[in-house]
């Protein structure tokens, strides 16, 4: 991981995020800690409904009304974004030092505007510059993601899916943001597009000097981008790792059985999947939340596993533990 001066360039720790229901509280985002560094790329993976996509509305302050609670510490370069006000975050922060592209293009982009002003305007709100300028530079962001520049004038539902993901990526480069967060860039295309996109993304992280936090549940995919990994289950960080270490040797349960579910080109062992089901994020007890599901479980694991350290890797269970 990159860093300037020993720091990172993005530090969260102890980020919550819960959501008043109904039901219940909702633990969506709970005490996640990890850092992203200069030029990196960090892939958040974990099962459908663990928080990944709430993390990432948290980092960039996308709120729901129903929020119970939001609390922790985020730190971008040398600004602490917790203790901003909500207008000052919109213009010093967000879509000017960190963008997303969100899941599902289709349904991001506006079917009434044409694609050019949209990816125009976040330069006029932001860099207070016209609409000719704001076009020009769309223009040039158009041809540097692999978009025909006279796509400008055309809606959303007169481009393909590829097509419109690229459009999605324009629009969050187009104010060079140090940090960009992608929720499932490809998720709903075909093998070869997401294949392109995901080269698209690599020349862009190198020529944009921009870091990535790529949210997905495609392991397949993730390897393609990753340099470091962090798993997310029922709401929390459980390992953190370089992708190397990762891929060849996961510490978590979890992450094992992740691993065991995915077919290799080579080698001949037998898939494995994960029994049981994800808890529900209401009125979570005591303990590790995977232990349920996991076949090294132990009386231990009835108390909060601790976050530990193997080196430049961490991992939250009680199979690691000191002593």
């Amino acid at each position: 991981m990159a860093t300037e001066n020993g720091k990172s360039l993005l530090e969260i720790r102890d980020l919550n995020l819960h959501f008043q229901t109904t039901q219940g509280v909702v633990q969506a985002v709970d005490k996640v800690d990890f850092d992203l560094g200069y030029n990196d790329a960090i892939v958040i993976l974990g099962e459908s409904g663990c928080g990944k996509t709430s993390l990432a509305r948290a980092i960039l302050r996308l709120l729901p009304r129903n929020v119970d609670r939001y609390d922790g510490k985020v730190r971008l370069g040398d600004m602490e974004l917790m203790g901003m006000g909500d207008e000052e975050f919109r213009k010093k922060v967000r879509w000017v030092r960190m963008s997303m592209v969100p899941q599902a293009a289709m349904n991001a982009l506006n079917p009434v505007l044409k694609v050019g002003d949209q990816v125009a305007e976040p330069l006029m709100i932001h860099a207070g510059i016209s609409k000719e300028n704001a076009l020009s530079h769309a223009s040039d962001m158009f041809r540097r993601v692999g978009v025909p520049v006279d796509f400008l004038n055309r809606y959303a539902f007169e481009l393909s899916g590829g097509m419109r993901q690229r459009v999605a990526i324009a629009m969050a480069l187009v104010t060079t943001p140090e940090v960009v967060l992608l929720d499932e860039p490809t998720s709903a295309l075909d093998v070869l597009t997401q294949t392109n996109i995901f080269n698209l993304l690599k020349r862009v992280k190198q020529e944009f000097d921009v870091s990535f936090i790529l949210i997905t549940h495609d392991i397949a995919t993730s390897s393609e981008l990753a340099e470091r990994v962090a798993v997310m289950y029922a709401g929390q960080i459980v390992e953190v790792s370089d992708a190397g270490n990762f891929f060849e040797a996961p510490l978590h349960p979890y992450s094992q059985k992740l691993m065991a579910s995915v077919p290799r080109l080579r080698g001949t062992q037998d898939l494995e999947f994960i029994p049981g089901k994800p808890p529900s994020l209401i009125g979570l007890k005591a303990g590790c939340r995977f232990a349920p599901r996991c076949s090294f479980r132990f009386d231990k694991c009835d108390q909060d596993p601790p976050i530990t350290y193997k080196g430049d890797r961490l991992v939250r269970c009680w199979l690691h533990a000191e002593g």
